[in-house]
């Protein structure tokens, strides 16, 4: 198999340019990430997955963040709109693990059909009173017992459909009161009550294949944010039995500091697997590369054996899972 490159990079517009494809076949990254501005009409979507594919030259798979609501890159008609997953999750009520399974499984068959193969979900953050309201309605639900549930439901969905799961924003992002794309949360609660609840939520999913870590401080865990901590990957790693491919959030947000690549470099020496580069800047991917180069043993052994976890998707007929999905509405 490829040695890959420890990194995961979105592209600049709608189709590549000679200099992102030259990039992409010398820095080799694990996969991509696509965006709003990446998306137009369904072919073009086909043609620019099959061509970042072809860049490194490999079936290499390919994400998104489709989590319904507000975050949700593609739009019909392309694919389904959907309510914000708690908005869901509420009026769905005892029906609601059901109705999300259908529902991920249908966005997975969505994705797949535009050569997409990954999706950022499930979101495994606890929801708060306080939960900024950027993340809150993206949440499963206020309780740990409700986002176990949920959570493994919409990740039954993703696989039913031949889609990868990443689960996120580990170790838990439900009590950050900040935007992470803007600022730094932090955390300031003592261990044994984010054992209970936020850090619990993940270790039912420690054999997902893919993982995403969250950008806020634990400050009574060590004062780095969770990216770029070697104290959180660790305690990810040991305490919480995560032992999939962790990827780190954005590494362009704006809640870490230092240029990208600083962030990049310290994301790895932490123990993160590969960065998640979103923005597509090219100028900043290259910069990343000359510091994290090519993946870890250990990396590249995780990578593989998450992509050997690739499945075909169950053989159904999507508008029956439409009418499906339909019938569950109260």
């Amino acid at each position: 198999m490829n040695r890959f490159g420890a990194a995961i990079f979105g592209c600049e517009g709608l189709a590549l340019s000679v200099e992102e494809k030259r990039f992409f076949a010398e820095a080799s990254p694990l996969g991509f990430i696509l965006f709003a501005r990446n998306i137009d009409t369904s072919d073009q979507v086909r043609a620019l997955t099959s061509d970042l594919r072809d860049s490194i030259g490999w079936n290499a798979p390919v994400f998104i963040d489709q989590e319904g609501g507000r975050v949700q890159r593609l739009r019909a008609p392309l694919a389904t709109e959907w309510l914000a997953p708690l908005d869901d999750v509420a009026r769905f009520g005892a029906r609601a693990a059901k109705a999300m399974r259908l529902r991920y499984h249908i966005i997975g068959r969505e994705l797949r059909a535009h050569g997409i193969d990954g999706n950022c979900a499930p979101m495994l953050d606890v929801a708060r009173v306080g939960t900024h309201k950027f993340l809150r309605n993206r949440c499963y639900g206020s309780d740990l017992k409700t986002v176990i549930e949920i959570g493994r439901a919409v990740t039954q969905g993703h696989q039913d459909a031949g889609v990868f799961p990443v689960m996120k924003h580990i170790p838990g992002h439900g009590l950050a009161q900040l935007d992470s794309h803007l600022d730094l949360p932090r955390i300031d609660l003592d261990r044994a009550e984010l054992d209970a609840i936020d850090f619990a939520a993940f270790t039912p999913f420690a054999d997902l294949p893919f993982g995403m870590t969250a950008h806020l401080v634990f400050e009574k865990i060590d004062p780095q944010p969770a990216t770029v901590s070697e104290k959180m990957i660790n305690l990810i790693r040991r305490d919480m039995g995560v032992d999939g491919f962790l990827m780190t959030d954005d590494i362009s947000m704006e809640a870490l500091s230092g240029t990208v690549a600083e962030r990049s470099a310290a994301s790895i020496a932490a123990g993160c697997d590969a960065v998640l580069h979103c923005n597509g800047k090219l100028a900043e991917m290259v910069a990343i590369m000359d510091r994290v180069g090519q993946m870890t043993d250990t990396a590249q052994t995780r990578a593989e054996a998450a992509l050997a976890t690739r499945q075909d998707p169950v053989d159904v007929d999507i508008a029956a899972l439409h009418a499906e999905f339909e019938a569950l509405i109260p």
